[in-house]
């Protein structure tokens, strides 16, 4: 029996993007095994039929002594489990993961740049300063001979082949984490006042600083809307939104903030329009279940929204960091429930034909394929 190791920094990714992909290669016969940080998912992790092995891996920071007491612990595990197949997700799994397999002798390696992260997305002089290194990174580990890479949206690829980091004979193009139709059904309109949700981690780089005074603008306008955030901070992100500015948004009444929430379907089906102003992405989930719901989405016109989104057909696309467009686009949909309504039945037609959970993971079990059957 062939086995693939998984190599993610975060348990709780690895369930809500990979976990029925990984279900499936052990349906396929492959023996499944999951390198992660363990922070509580374990037991959704095992049920799945996946091994987890917990490594101490951190996407925040970078303390030279403990990133490479992470490579020496990745090593030795690779050592240990001698994987027929890699698949290494994220930036630190890529480079890591691709430096141990060469020291271990493994060849068979699928690296997933997804989202391309906060190097590439933030402002910031962390952000600047690690840049050139991380890209030098990719020059040396993301395709080595005999790998293949995935991505998630077209502009990544494009832009990796073009400046030389990827092959295009190893590129592929999966688009994000698919979808669960049976998950979101379309439904009539939930009565007024409007509700617009943002659903997303809550970090800087979403727009979420965009959104919030979009909102005052609407608000201040009298308009009858309400305005959802649906997602908690994330500690291990240098954007993330402290829980105080997120609590002062809610008391000021512009939002209203939810938290981390699981019933997305339920939230979906009890809003009219879904927002995401993020500055990049590899390939949204928030994105997909709103098509999914039948939703109308404004989103801006950066990698990987815009895979989702065509403009003026499934939804509206707006310039990145810009709260004036964006307003102004928000309250077209607000004001306008026939328009809301076409773009909601064209993203449903546009997610069942392009973005199934069964795509997804027939694209995903075909990569595994090209280094022979489980």
């Amino acid at each position: 029996m062939k086995k693939i190791l998984y190599l993610i920094t975060e348990d709780w990714f690895f369930c809500s993007h990979f976990i029925e992909r990984a279900i499936a290669a052990r349906e396929a016969g492959y023996d499944v095994v999951l390198v992660a940080r363990d922070s509580g998912c374990g037991e959704q992790i095992r049920q799945a039929g996946v091994r987890l092995i917990p490594i101490n891996i951190h996407r925040r920071g970078v303390n030279l002594f403990r990133e490479l007491a992470t490579t020496m612990a990745l090593i030795r595990i690779y050592r240990a489990e001698r994987p027929d197949i890699l698949h290494h997700v994220a930036l630190k799994p890529i480079i890591y993961g691709t430096f141990a397999a060469r020291l271990t002798g493994l060849k068979n390696i699928v690296n997933a740049p997804v989202g391309m992260g906060f190097v590439f997305s933030s402002g910031s002089m962390l952000a600047k300063f690690l840049r050139p290194l991380v890209k030098l990174a990719l020059y040396l580990f993301l395709n080595p001979g005999g790998s293949r890479v995935v991505f998630e949206n077209q502009d990544d690829l494009t832009d990796a082949v073009r400046h030389g980091v990827v092959r295009i004979s190893d590129a592929t193009l999966i688009r994000g984490a698919g979808v669960n139709l049976q998950s979101f059904i379309l439904c009539d309109e939930p009565a007024p006042p409007v509700t617009v949700v943002l659903v997303a981690r809550m970090l800087w780089d979403k727009g979420i600083g965009e959104y919030v005074s979009a909102a005052r603008l609407l608000i201040a306008k009298k308009i009858n809307v309400k305005f959802l955030l649906v997602g908690a901070p994330d500690a291990g992100n240098p954007a993330s939104i402290p829980t105080e500015q997120l609590n002062a948004w809610h008391a000021e009444g512009a939002i209203e903030w939810l938290g981390h929430r699981q019933d997305i379907s339920e939230i979906l089906s009890l809003s009219h329009v879904v927002c995401l102003p993020s500055y990049r992405e590899g390939l949204p989930k928030a994105l997909l279940e709103a098509l999914a719901a039948g939703k109308p989405v404004v989103t801006t016109d950066v990698p990987g929204c815009r895979e989702v989104v065509e403009n003026e057909i499934n939804g509206l696309l707006v310039p990145v960091k810009e709260v004036q467009p964006l307003a102004n686009a928000l309250e077209r949909l607000i004001k306008d429930p026939q328009l809301r309504h076409v773009f909601g039945v064209n993203g449903r037609n546009k997610v069942e034909q392009e973005f199934s959970s069964e795509k997804v993971i027939s694209a995903t079990l075909a990569v595994y394929q090209q280094y022979g059957h489980g």
